[in-house]
């Protein structure tokens, strides 16, 4: 669409896009991977990360031996929620939610790990804000997602500039919520990711910083317990993962073809998908699950405790399952392996 979105617009565009925490579609009534004669694994999606998209546009959904029982999210702690609870058996989320997972001590494994560039990863403020700096947010509203990927970037960025979470008045919004505080003036600052970040942007939002100079820039693949102990959905995870991560190599080498489908199913923008997937999602790929990334997430679970927001340090690593790493580059791997 040419020139930029009214903000009232924007709200209204997303509406569809963001309404629901779950929004199951063909849900399995039980744990089992089995439905009959074909064996399912239920997924969770987020409307932001379009895994579902992904594997269709991509090819990684045809011929596949089980079926996908796909659930939709707003963001990744209700999902891992979900996956705690047994009802989702495997999904992708950034490098915060297995933290507030692990420290609620929720029955789930981080089994694998993708990287990408964290320049989504942002706080932003409206078009016009005086705020010219992150040093500059004490005492303002900053809205972010509890647990995101956002959250670690914002506190990080906070820490950096001299100041704490503290120092902020926080305003944990899920990412619709999140968008209207924003274009309503009713916030001063926003931590959010992309897509969220390039529609922010396309309204005439300004980047104060971005995750790029504090974050490792790992997300992560979550599984549960009961899923992992069950040898026939352990297979059917392992098979996902490698879909996963076949699709996104694809995404990088097809990317305004992936942005039209993204677009149209996420309900956004081309020029909003378009810019995500040139500035996030085609850096991503797959990594190991290794020493450096488990490391990488005690950093983080030390960095929360010490902020008290969650409740006490723990062992990320109690909390992975590396059974998935064959063949997989080191986490620090800064660009993805020609394929």
């Amino acid at each position: 669409m040419p020139g930029l979105f009214r903000r009232g617009a924007v709200a209204a565009a997303l509406a569809p896009l963001l309404f629901a925490t779950l929004a199951s579609c063909g849900s399995s009534p039980s744990n089992s991977a089995a439905s009959g004669p074909t064996p399912t694994l239920r997924v969770g999606d987020q409307k932001g990360g379009a895994a579902q998209a992904l594997l269709d546009a991509s090819g990684q959904a045809k011929a596949l031996p089980f079926r996908i029982s796909w659930a939709s999210f707003t963001s990744g702690p209700p999902m891992l929620e979900a996956i705690g609870a047994g009802s989702v058996d495997v999904g992708t989320v950034g490098n915060t939610p297995p933290v507030f997972a692990g420290s609620a001590h929720r029955p789930v494994k981080v089994v694998g790990a993708l990287r990408s560039s964290e320049a989504g990863d942002a706080v932003l403020v409206p078009k016009g804000s005086a705020l010219t700096d992150v040093a500059s947010l004490r005492g303002r509203t900053v809205a972010v997602a509890q647990g995101s990927s956002a959250h670690n970037s914002l506190v990080a960025l906070l820490l950096k500039a001299g100041l704490s979470p503290a120092d902020v008045h926080l305003s944990y919004l899920q990412p619709a919520d999140a968008l209207a505080a924003f274009n309503s003036g009713k916030v001063d600052a926003w931590a959010a990711w992309d897509p969220y970040t390039a529609i922010a942007e396309k309204a005439g939002g300004h980047v104060l910083a971005t995750g790029e100079q504090v974050s490792a820039g790992l997300a992560f693949q979550v599984a549960s317990d009961s899923a992992l102990a069950d040898p026939a959905r352990s297979k059917l995870v392992g098979d996902y993962l490698q879909r996963v991560g076949t699709a996104w190599r694809w995404a990088a080498t097809h990317q305004e073809q992936w942005a039209q489908v993204w677009s149209k199913e996420a309900g956004i923008p081309y020029e909003v998908a378009l810019a995500s997937v040139r500035r996030t999602q085609a850096t991503t790929f797959e990594v190991a699950l290794d020493d450096d990334a488990v490391q990488s997430e005690q950093r983080i679970v030390e960095t929360f405790a010490g902020q008290k927001l969650i409740p006490a340090s723990f062992s990320f690593a109690d909390f992975t399952d590396r059974r998935f790493n064959a063949g997989l580059p080191p986490s620090t791997t800064k660009t993805a392996p020609a394929n």
